[in-house]
């Protein structure tokens, strides 16, 4: 298993919960029905958590994360081959910061810290 991992940036001039909706409700089911999808065994969003208002802390750099998971590196590269990636890029356009995307392919983690049956570190 590999996994695609993307940091996710909103586009200028949209809310943290404009880009939430449209990840959520729109991106999200789009990329379910694509035929790329038929690559992907997994796909995970990941929201960004916001500081409450009136906080001193920081906004986040980045919005969200998605985390795709695909058997083997050759079924990640022939997902991006799919031509309906096109609409997914057009969907991207709609409500991301294009130039602010950054990701990377990984290979199977390496676990430090496992989690048991229980739910409890070890």
């Amino acid at each position: 298993m590999i996994q695609l991992i993307t940091m996710l940036k909103r586009k200028p001039g949209t809310t943290h919960e404009e880009f939430l909706t449209h990840w959520h409700d729109q991106h999200g089911p789009l990329i379910r029905r694509l035929s790329a999808a038929n690559y992907v065994r997994r796909y995970e969003q990941h929201a960004s958590i916001w500081p409450p208002e009136g906080s001193n802390m920081p906004e986040p750099t980045y919005d969200g994360v998605t985390i795709q998971w695909f058997d083997t590196a050759d079924d990640f590269y022939a997902h991006t081959m799919e031509p309906d990636q096109a609409e997914m890029f057009e969907d991207v356009k709609r409500f991301l910061d294009t130039s602010a995307l950054h990701w990377t392919i990984c290979e199977e983690p390496t676990v430090v810290i496992p989690e048991d049956a229980s739910g409890t570190t070890a």
